[in-house]
């Protein structure tokens, strides 16, 4: 009686010893790091890169433990103290200069025999490793000028079909545009063709010099709307590009009129983080100019990955990467290039469809366009009878061709993207795309991480509780309940390990709140346990032999530790479904912590117990 058969100790023996196994990492902290890389994905890092910032270190003072370049293609320069890392990221800008992000970072210390396993510590949330913090600025009125933009090619093309032949006059406001026409009866008519295809816009005229003008121009709620939803797309794309990114519990919230808030905790990879979140890229489709065509109706661009090579488009944008509906970076299986196939949305298929039925055997040109944040201007404003000075942000839009190809077919909601330098730049123009572009360009107006001194303190406090909890349990287990106690606390013990284990498989983010769960745990796995034992000796006081009484009483105490862990582990499932942030992380670690409990209090314990105890003649028991 009370004896496992072989299979049965075999099997709890090898996830005991796969839960040690992928629990190790945590006893390996991460490196403080500065970490290096390009603005552009098409840049690698080198080493004349590594020697400008380990130079830019040591002319600042800043002591370094080791410098190399990472698989990702990042400089990489881990440091010996966390109070280094500030000093060391300003001193790396000043002497790198804006093409380059430099970032804070944890870099992992996990040796590569268990890393090559998969095995990697748990994340640690914001209150305990620390993180960083992003504030963006959105630039709202940049996405005013570009719908302008798009309003402007719309009513060409409408007035190009009337044939109404104008010049468009330099306007200095964003929200408006001003055309010229030779004769009043020409302004009429223009007037009449505008409001009529754009009744949502306001078309005023007059006449000035001898010119004939018609002005159109947004209504102040229409750039209120606009703004806003410039911001709320930003939102969205931000969050969106955070999961991509794979980060564990961010928080990305708006905060203002024009500034978002992103908190990544735990995340290993900051600079890559701060590249993509702030990255402006899009797309634009656009046929090749004829050799025939006339000036005004097309632009000159460069090619990213030919220099001093350029090709004229159309101004008219077939459609743009808005539209893109799905994205995957792929290579190509003869050239083994790099591609990205792409899948466009029902308005998108139909767009590229009309413009390739009847150009089949022209150009079609893909355009990559990135903002980039160059620095603030001060400008100054009359406010409430005052003059105040305000940094406006300045940005430089590179548009670059990407592809030019010969349509061969009409194209419909399916095809693909060649042209592009590198794996990562597929990768990288992939994930935009899926994630979202930008409605209006962001910058970083600030970045700050949470001081390393609060992480230390909450982790020491945090490991102390549990230490002095579990110590406490342990004590009590010994005292009352002897050797049985004395096997309690080693399945305790295993229990914490497979806890641990089974977070950093997951990929879950640790938070004081969780560390709060753990203890909670443990008291509920002792809980079970001494469920058991007080079966069992209940039992003996009823006359059973000490073997019947071990069978008994983990057969009969199985109903109330399951009916009991059920009810919790349904709370816990809630919670997480409900709740944010810190809430999430307590019903993570609770609702895990309820599964290891009962695998080590109704098995593992049970598998001891019949080690000491099992297929033996007893007169007692030591309970």
């Amino acid at each position: 009686m009370n004896r496992y058969p072989l299979w049965k100790y075999l099997a709890i023996f090898l996830c005991v010893a796969l839960g040690v196994f992928y629990a190790l990492p945590n006893l390996y902290p991460d490196d403080p790091a500065i970490q290096v890389s390009s603005v552009s994905s098409s840049v690698e890092m080198n080493d004349g890169h590594l020697k400008q910032a380990v130079a830019a270190l040591e002319e600042s003072g800043v002591s370094i433990k080791d410098a190399e370049i990472s698989e990702r293609g990042n400089v990489l320069i881990r440091l010996n103290s966390n109070e280094d890392q500030l000093p060391g990221k300003a001193a790396i800008s000043k002497k790198l200069g804006h093409d380059y992000v430099v970032a804070l970072n944890l870099a992992p210390t996990t040796p590569d025999w268990l890393s090559s396993m998969g095995a990697s510590p748990m994340k640690l949330g914001l209150d305990l490793s620390g993180g960083v913090h992003f504030l963006l600025q959105v630039d709202s009125m940049k996405a005013v000028e570009t719908r302008m933009d798009i309003y402007a090619g719309e009513m060409r093309t409408a007035l190009r079909k009337e044939r109404l032949r104008y010049r468009t006059v330099p306007n200095p406001s964003p929200t408006s545009r001003e055309l010229a026409f030779s004769d009043a009866e020409a302004q009429s008519k223009a007037r009449s063709v505008l409001a009529k295809e754009f009744p949502d816009l306001t078309v005023d005229t007059r006449e000035s010099n001898g010119r004939f003008l018609v002005t159109v121009r947004m209504t102040e709620q229409q750039v209120r709307d606009l703004e806003d939803y410039a911001i709320k797309q930003n939102l969205t794309t931000v969050r969106n590009r955070v999961n991509e990114l794979g980060v564990a519990e961010p928080l990305v919230q708006r905060q203002g009129r024009n500034h978002i808030v992103v908190e990544l905790p735990g995340v290993q990879d900051t600079a890559e983080a701060k590249r993509i979140l702030g990255k402006t890229a899009n797309l634009e489709f656009r046929l090749a100019a004829g050799y025939d065509a006339a000036p005004g109706t097309y632009e000159t661009f460069e090619f990213r990955s030919q220099e001093g090579r350029t090709a004229n488009l159309e101004r008219d944008i077939i459609l743009t990467g808005d539209q893109v509906a799905n994205a995957r970076s792929n290579v190509d299986a003869q050239t083994g290039s790099p591609e990205v196939n792409i899948t466009l949305d029902s308005r998108g298929g139909e767009l590229m469809t009309r413009a390739t039925r009847t150009n089949v055997g022209r150009g079609m040109s893909v355009l990559f366009i990135e903002q980039r944040f160059i620095g603030n201007r001060t400008e100054t404003k009359m406010v409430d009878g005052e003059l105040v000075e305000t940094l406006v942000p300045m940005y430089r839009e590179d548009k670059r061709i990407i592809s030019l190809a010969t349509i061969q077919a009409v194209l419909g909601s399916s095809f693909r993207i060649t042209g592009l330098d590198s794996r990562a730049e597929s990768s990288e123009l992939a994930l935009l795309l899926r994630a979202g572009s930008l409605a209006a360009p962001m910058h970083f107006v600030e970045e700050r991480t949470v001081g390393p001194s609060l992480g230390k303190e909450n982790i020491r406090m945090g490991v102390q509780s549990t230490l002095i909890g579990l110590a406490a349990i342990m004590l009590f287990m010994v005292v009352v309940y002897r050797v049985f106690g004395l096997l309690a606390n080693i399945s305790l013990i295993l229990n914490l390990t497979l806890l641990m284990s089974i977070m950093s498989m997951l990929g879950a983010t640790l938070t004081m709140p969780g560390i709060a769960g753990i203890v909670l745990t443990l008291g509920m796995a002792v809980d079970a346990n001494v469920l058991i034992f007080s079966r069992i000796r209940e039992e003996i006081k009823n006359g059973m032999s000490p073997q019947r009484a071990i069978s008994e009483g983990f057969d009969r105490a199985f109903v109330s530790i399951f009916d009991g862990n059920i009810t919790t582990l349904i709370v816990g499932v809630v919670l997480y479904a409900i709740g944010t942030g810190p809430v999430k992380g307590f019903a993570v670690t609770l609702s895990l912590g309820i599964l290891t409990s009962m695998f080590s209090a109704i098995l593992i314990n049970r598998a001891l117990v019949n080690m000491v105890y099992g297929g033996r003649q007893l007169k007692k028991l030591s309970i």
